[in-house]
């Protein structure tokens, strides 16, 4: 699994800066934030979701945030229920932190109605103030996670739109749209490498 570093501290990352990532790739940059070469460069698209309490979720509720993404559907009985522990964890980390947010995609939006997040949503202790739960447009949801979060692994692999869309990775978006790190989700040392890693980020004002 590709992060920015690879530091086995959990307050901090090994690096002062965090590269930029433009493709599935994952190869990174390492450039100043004023770089000319970010004029350009991959940025998270526009997109309209409906999160756990009936609400529009565009990219604008992410404008000046730092944000963590990933994908799951409600009845996953399998990698879902750890990926939603290690976000709750991040939720608890970044509680009283409002520039950090979190943002859960169904990749079952047609079972997983407002109404079915909601549920899933207090049954979790998760908290729409910070963490985003959405339900949407199938082909839209699939098409964010595969090209402009690049969250699965099988480059190369030709897949159909709505080919199913699962993974465990958690994707850093910074304030201006750019990814900064990927990680495994099921993963301890990830997930505290990630923690680093947001308050590395934060330190870029």
């Amino acid at each position: 699994m590709v992060g920015a570093c690879q530091s086995h501290h959990a307050n901090k990352s090994r690096v002062d800066q965090l590269p930029y990532y433009g493709d599935a790739n994952f190869t990174p940059h390492w450039w100043d934030a004023d770089s000319d070469s970010l004029a350009g460069f991959h940025t998270i698209p526009s997109f309209s979701f409906i999160n756990q309490d009936g609400q529009t979720i565009t990219e604008k509720t992410f404008e000046d945030k730092i944000y963590i993404t990933d994908f799951f559907f409600t009845a996953c009985p399998g990698i879902c229920p750890k990926m939603m522990t290690n976000m709750a964890m991040l939720q608890d980390t970044f509680l009283n932190d409002e520039t950090v947010l979190l943002l859960s995609h169904s990749v079952t939006p047609e079972r997983d109605s407002v109404s079915v997040l909601k549920t899933y949503a207090d049954s979790r202790d998760i908290l729409s103030s910070k963490w985003h739960l959405v339900t949407g447009d199938m082909l839209e949801i699939y098409d964010m996670g595969r090209h402009a979060y690049f969250v699965e692994e099988d480059l190369g692999l030709e897949k159909e739109p709505d080919d199913f869309l699962h993974t465990e990775n958690f994707v850093l978006v910074d304030k201006n749209k750019h990814i900064r790190g990927i990680y495994n989700g099921l993963n301890q040392s990830s997930l505290r490498q990630l923690i680093a890693d947001i308050r590395t980020l934060k330190q870029e004002g």
